[in-house]
């Protein structure tokens, strides 16, 4: 039932994708909609949406709003509303949400702390 929860990517609906052939390093911060599709390593801080396609790598700290993976992601995530888990996806770190849709067939290695919405803030 969840599963129906998951909107599917739509890139014409993202601001900024980071393209297949793009390997970067270091710290990204932004406010609206990314994409990415290739590989990033470093420091993820978004006060926006981040959406990691199914052939990307990522090996980050990431905190975003709503945090959608299809790929592979290594590093502790902290999703302010949402992390969503498509079936293709990997995510090994630990993860902080208070609202977390996992599909049959992801796999997901770490520990999990699910505050009610707003209240993260209290714990930072």
């Amino acid at each position: 039932m969840s599963d129906l929860r998951i909107k599917h990517i739509d890139e014409s609906e993202i601001d900024t994708v980071l393209a297949e052939d793009i390997d970067f390093e270091g710290e990204m911060t932004f406010e609206r909609p990314v994409l990415i599709k290739g590989r990033f390593q470093g420091h993820i801080r978004a006060s926006g949406d981040l959406f990691i396609n199914q052939k990307a790598v990522v090996d980050a700290t990431v905190e975003a709003m709503v945090v959608s993976v299809q790929g592979q992601v290594s590093g502790d995530v902290h999703a302010r509303t949402r992390l969503e888990l498509f079936s293709s996806s990997s995510l090994a770190g630990n993860i902080r949400t208070p609202d977390l849709i996992m599909q049959s067939g992801c796999v997901f290695n770490g520990t999990c702390r699910m505050d009610p919405a707003g209240e993260d803030a209290r714990h930072e």
